[in-house]
């Protein structure tokens, strides 16, 4: 006979998830693999249009300084692609070695960098852009704005939403 959730060693008091560890982890890394995916295709995006960029004829009218951008875009794009591989890569290799634990503590991490090099390469994109076609200082601000608003998004954002359910789920017992 089957496990019940009533008999399952990973549900504390309180708990709303009725998951063994096993289970948590599958989801956890189903959940990690959902997030690159999303990102993947706006990288991807991005990097393709950028490839695109050094065989059209205005390419040529770039002064220095959008060139050397360029060229730090689009590598930061080429490595931004490479990380979103390696939780893929890691899990190929170690598939079926029972070390799903380590790979999603692993992987979490990793994502985190993989989420700063997307908002980065998204703050280069724009930055770039707004130099070639309005000007310089209107790219640095655009630069600026937009690597504001990525830390308030991306870092202050997650870290109050944290902060504000670790005090509801100390008050109510609940595990995550």
């Amino acid at each position: 006979m089957g496990r019940t959730h009533e008999d399952r060693p990973d549900d504390g008091p309180g708990s709303r998830r009725h998951e063994t560890a096993d289970e948590r982890l599958d989801r956890n890394w189903n959940d990690l693999l959902q997030e690159l995916r999303v990102m993947q295709t706006g990288v991807q995006l991005l990097a393709g249009f950028l490839v695109t960029l050094p065989f059209q004829s205005g390419f040529a009218e770039l002064d220095d300084h959008q060139r050397r951008l360029y060229l730090a875009v689009l590598v930061l794009a080429s490595l931004t692609t490479l990380m979103m591989l390696v939780p893929i890569a890691v899990h190929r290799r170690l598939f079926g070695e029972g070390v799903k634990q380590w790979l999603v503590a692993t992987a979490h991490p990793m994502s985190q960098v993989v989420l700063g090099a997307v908002a980065l390469l998204i703050v280069g994109v724009a930055t770039l852009v707004f130099d070639v076609v309005v000007g310089r200082t209107a790219g640095w601000v655009a630069g600026g704005v937009l690597l504001g608003v990525a830390l308030l998004l991306l870092v202050v954002l997650p870290s109050v939403v944290a902060r504000a359910s670790g005090r509801r789920r100390g008050a109510s017992g609940a595990t995550p």
